[in-house]
């Protein structure tokens, strides 16, 4: 198990897959390997279906589920080499439309963050649309304070783009990147080196809390 395992990391990483579906990759076949326990060279598609139904009633999300089935089919295709297609369908997620807040509730929100750099934060990921992973990426040579634009690199599709910022948070941007160097990250941890999502993530959990906001689900007002 352990040496069909290396194989598949190597093909991953030769593929320059994301750090995130190698780990989901990793964790897949290892349960798969796990519950099919022998002749791992064999596609048997009952014993696919089996595995996808086990974690279905031991209440694993239909992503997951995927992402398990999709593990399963690059080891066929490309650790042992079996070009045959493996027919088995991905599992339907259920989709829930995302809770919106209104202008007043971001002002709201924005305005009880006290920490001039959690505010901004805040500010950017509202008024740009950007995802708190994207804004944790922005480096100086990012910002265009003359035009008042972000270049956001691999946004969605994985394709570069360019965004606005309002002309009230300028100034701030200004004095957060003044004595920085090109590359430097605009948002920095107190121990040095680029703010971690989760902690972005944090930010905005907090200043939630703080408010009255009573709406449920929140977290893809932001696009967080």
């Amino acid at each position: 198990m352990i040496n069909q395992l290396d194989k598949t990391l190597q093909e991953v990483k030769i593929r320059n897959y994301n750090p995130k579906t190698i780990k989901s990759y990793t964790n897949a076949l290892k349960k798969y390997f796990k519950f099919k326990k022998n002749k791992l060279n064999h596609v048997n598609i009952e014993n696919i279906k089996n595995l996808l139904l086990y974690c279905k009633k031991g209440g694993i999300s239909a992503k997951t589920q995927n992402q398990y089935l999709n593990a399963i089919k690059f080891y066929y295709r490309n650790v042992v080499g079996i070009e045959d297609r493996i027919k088995i369908r991905s599992a339907k997620s259920s989709r829930s439309l995302p809770v919106i807040l209104t202008k007043t509730e971001i002002k709201s929100l924005i305005d009880i963050t006290i920490n001039p750099k959690h505010k901004l934060i805040l500010s950017i990921a509202y008024s740009s649309g950007l995802m708190v992973s994207k804004v944790v990426n922005i480096k100086v040579k990012d910002i265009n304070l003359e035009n008042l634009t972000l270049h956001v690199n691999h946004a969605k599709g994985n394709k570069d783009r360019i965004t606005i910022f309002p002309k009230s948070i300028k100034e701030s941007l200004y004095q957060l990147i003044n004595n920085k160097d090109r590359n430097d990250y605009i948002f920095t941890s107190e121990r040095g080196g680029k703010l971690t999502t989760r902690t972005a993530q944090k930010i905005f959990s907090n200043a939630l809390k703080k408010t009255n906001i009573k709406k449920g689900s929140v977290k893809l007002c932001l696009n967080i």
